[in-house]
């Protein structure tokens, strides 16, 4: 008997309401921006998630004036508190305008070509673009799955176990077809698993320990635990922060909002988690990485030697103002 194997890793299509007459012109999903001929003379952005919150920096750092509107209290739940208000910070000075906790009611097209946006609370806005960023959908309807015992939620998603199996467990899954995170690389390494695990390979890919990037301006990027994720278990955890204008590369290239905090284990030093955000944090987030992935301690940063001018050293920094914030006299590392 020969088993045979079956990988979905399909890709994901815009989410689109019903009852939203887009036109790709003028009301758009976020596809349909792509192939706009021009930059719009102004935009509204329906949805704060990852996609919403980079187009959003993206276009108004290109000169458009952006509204951006998401239901939710602020922008990107899953991101450390701190990071995102920074992040927001940042988008008001480029001039995106953020309405949190706030929902379109109607929109209509009106006779000179602008679109008329109502609102849940806040007054009716007018503007020239619509784009809907309410998520993707997985690409799932030509594939027929349900002819093999698979039935996709309503979002197009399968769901899987540790090691990608579908209900069916010869099936495997991986990509953007399985939701969060959705991202290239982890989608990569995802159908890696999924192969090894299906030909009996031994894989050690630690799926727990994957770095988000998000490419807003500036960008973010994120790997470990949060801090609210730390407080809801009751961990008991320090925080370390450095700030790029403290560190020389960081007044040399000009970004003096940046920043980069880890966070640790109070008794143990152990390094729980990295978040960034600011020039090179997607590139920045390895070197946390690593260090988490061997269990590391924050020591590890306070004894290495760091390149200088380089971003990097803001791990040092951020590992010094975390030790300095311990009771004194400080306990050794175990």
């Amino acid at each position: 008997h020969t088993a045979h194997f079956f990988v979905v890793a399909v890709g994901t299509e815009p989410a689109r309401p019903p009852e939203i007459p887009f036109d790709n012109d003028s009301i758009i999903d976020t596809d349909g921006l792509l192939t706009l001929k021009r930059l719009p003379p102004s935009i509204v952005i329906v949805g704060g998630g990852v996609i919403g919150t980079e187009y959003a920096s993206i276009l108004a750092t290109l000169g458009v004036p952006v509204t951006l509107i998401d239901k939710r209290p602020r922008l990107l739940e899953f991101v450390d508190a701190e990071i995102i208000d920074t992040l927001q910070r940042q988008m008001n000075e480029i001039g995106v305008t953020l309405y949190h906790e706030e929902e379109v009611v109607s929109i209509r097209k009106e006779s000179n070509g602008r679109i008329a946006v109502t609102l849940q609370q806040a007054k009716p806005i007018e503007t020239t673009t619509l784009m809907y960023a309410i998520g993707r959908v997985g690409a799932t309807r030509g594939l027929n799955l349900e002819r093999v015992g698979l039935l996709p939620d309503s979002r197009g998603r399968l769901t899987v176990n540790e090691h990608f199996q579908t209900a069916m467990p010869h099936i495997y899954a991986a990509g953007d077809i399985i939701g969060f995170p959705a991202l290239a690389s982890t989608s990569m390494q995802q159908g890696r698993h999924a192969a090894c695990h299906a030909f009996g390979l031994p894989d050690r890919t630690d799926t727990a320990l994957l770095p988000y990037g998000i490419y807003s301006i500036p960008e973010i990027s994120m790997v470990g635990r949060t801090q609210e994720d730390l407080a809801s278990a009751d961990i008991p955890f320090g925080i370390g922060v450095a700030r790029y204008r403290e560190i020389a590369r960081g007044q040399i290239i000009g970004d003096e909002t940046g920043m980069l905090k880890l966070l640790f284990h109070r008794h143990t030093r152990e390094l729980l988690g990295v978040h960034i955000i600011g020039e090179g944090a997607t590139e920045l987030i390895h070197v946390g990485q690593a260090v988490i992935a061997y269990r590391g301690k924050i020591d590890y940063f306070i004894d290495t030697v760091f390149n200088y001018p380089t971003l990097a050293e803001c791990y040092k920094v951020a590992a010094l103002d975390g030790i300095n914030r311990l009771p004194r006299p400080w306990p050794p590392a175990p």
